[in-house]
């Protein structure tokens, strides 16, 4: 992988993540450590500042967040603000500390998620607690200086349900294409919406699996009904470095 900034040691957390499967094809080599939870304590300030020190790392991307069930963000508010917002935090003290360039995983949640087609510089209003828990991580991440956000959707490969809705909208790439990008990102900084073509989900999912089954959901209820992205930025990237995902 020829990158200007690949010879420099660089974390990746949540190490051991669906996504860091196929990140590993593309970044894997001695200066790559993939952290599992066992190495890195992201609420732990000092265990991070010493396994950062020890490993001299130069960039740390930060995979690791509490996600799924999304349930459990309004269930268990605590665990989700002690992992993505304050974890997080920590993970910008110890980058800030050790002059570390931070790439951060967000969502495309972060947006209103009714209009769809959004760009980096629009407007934000999280759609359920799991987005705000990473807006919160966002905001902690902006005051560095050397900082990439990565507002993303992407879903897992291949498509892990059974049915589809057809009445709502994304700009979804699987992850192990984007697996083949990331790589291509470590000198961009600022924020980063990442996508394919804006798509129904059932449309999306019906390419990759004729067996799927469609569904609609009810207007009344909290789903983002569109929340493509405007992905140009992105584009124009992979253009320029000729990487076709």
């Amino acid at each position: 992988m020829k990158t200007k900034m690949i010879n420099k040691k660089i974390l990746v957390s949540g190490g051991e993540s669906r996504f860091c499967f196929y990140l590993k094809k593309y970044l894997n080599n001695k200066q790559v450590v993939y952290a599992n939870k066992k190495l890195l304590n992201i609420l732990n300030y000092n265990n991070l500042v010493k396994v950062l020190k020890k490993n001299r790392i130069k960039i740390f991307i930060h995979i690791a967040a509490l996600s799924r069930p999304m349930k459990i963000h309004e269930t268990k508010i605590d665990l989700s603000i002690q992992t993505n917002i304050i974890g997080t935090a920590n993970v910008v003290r110890a980058c800030k500390k050790l002059n570390i360039k931070l790439i951060y995983f967000s969502t495309n949640y972060v947006y209103p998620c009714d209009k769809g087609n959004y760009k980096e510089t629009d407007s934000l209003l999280p759609i359920n607690n799991y987005a705000w828990s990473k807006l919160g991580g966002e905001s902690s991440v902006q005051m560095l200086k050397n900082f990439l956000i990565l507002r993303l959707s992407i879903t897992d490969y291949p498509f892990a349900y059974k049915k589809a809705i057809k009445n709502a909208y994304s700009s979804l790439l699987f992850n192990k294409d984007f697996a083949k990008a990331l790589p291509y990102l470590l000198n961009e900084k600022g924020i980063l919406n990442i996508g394919g073509k804006r798509k129904s989900i059932y449309n999306f999912a019906k390419k990759h699996n004729t067996k799927i089954e469609s569904i609609k959901i009810s207007k009344k209820s909290n789903f983002p009904f569109d929340s493509s992205l405007n992905t140009n930025k992105f584009k124009k990237i992979l253009k320029k470095k000729s990487i076709k995902i």
